[in-house]
């Protein structure tokens, strides 16, 4: 027997926003069900576990012990430039100067999550 992995749970102080955040990043909206003021809101990955965001009283104080890492479709720093505008931060930048690395981000609420090099970025690395 084994265990199947139902969903990532991210507590936070505003649940359906950062579900909001997130359906931006990857493209999938929040659950229909929920919305503004939502202590729990969700937002499905196709073929996927769920983002579940859990509002709690306490904010944030560390860094996280767990985080997503993203592979994105278009070009590494492509997808950095969008997910700045959708109102991430810059936490650490662990790019290298031929290509190889990633970015370490934050969401609004200071989740730290990676951006990782793209297929077509790993291609022009190997060529």
């Amino acid at each position: 027997m084994v265990s199947v992995l139902q969903n990532v749970a991210i507590d936070c102080a505003d649940a359906y926003e950062l579900a909001r955040f997130w359906g931006e990043v990857t493209g999938c909206a929040p659950d229909p069900e929920d919305g503004p003021g939502a202590h729990e809101a969700q937002v499905t990955l196709p073929g996927g576990p769920a983002l579940y965001f859990n509002q709690v009283p306490e904010p944030k104080t560390v860094k996280n012990r767990i985080h997503l890492c993203l592979r994105p479709e278009s070009a590494r720093e492509e997808e950095i430039e969008r997910l700045l505008g959708l109102g991430a931060t810059l936490v650490a930048d662990r790019r290298e100067p031929g290509g190889a690395g990633w970015a370490v981000l934050a969401d609004p609420e200071g989740n730290e999550f990676c951006v990782l090099r793209s297929a077509s970025d790993r291609a022009a690395m190997s060529s």
